[in-house]
């Protein structure tokens, strides 16, 4: 009996560290293995740098078009006309949604050009009571066939 309470006493005494210690032995310990800390760790990859955009719009006419879809949403009946089939699906099933927040933008203030990447032009669109970024990418049959807006950055 006395040496269980004894060992019982010499933890509550051990100091908090030493306690640690007999806690963490359960752990693999890296010191045990030399070859373990002589292995080079290797960094993480760099993160890829986005690609560069071109001063080249894609399409010559996105920025007009840009503006007719803005105006349009903003009116409350979106220009499918100007949309591919696919993008105009897209675009009906978020309508309700898209349409409100786009009018509470407030009033077209200005269009600037920022560049052209895979086709896509991306525009600083500032409204009212708003600054967007827009993506707008128009296919060889004239239509768009991406278009996304987001907050500015």
């Amino acid at each position: 009996m006395k040496p269980l309470l004894f060992a019982a006493a010499a933890v509550l005494l051990l100091p908090a560290a030493a306690q640690a210690q007999v806690a963490a032995a359960t752990v693999p310990n890296t010191f045990d293995d030399p070859a373990a800390r002589a292995r080079p760790v290797t960094p993480p990859p760099a993160p890829a740098a986005a690609p560069a955009l071109s001063p080249d719009r894609a399409h010559p006419e996105s920025e007009d078009i840009l503006r007719t879809l803005i105006a349009s949403a903003q009116a409350g009946a979106m220009d499918y006309a100007l949309m591919s089939d696919d993008l105009a699906a897209k675009v009906r099933e978020q309508e309700a949604t898209v349409t409100p927040i786009i009018d509470s933008f407030g009033a077209l203030v200005a269009v600037d050009f920022i560049g052209s990447q895979d086709r896509n032009d991306l525009f600083s669109v500032t409204f009212a009571n708003a600054a967007t970024e827009w993506v707008i990418g128009v296919n060889d049959d004239g239509k768009v066939a991406a278009l996304l807006f987001r907050p500015a950055s």
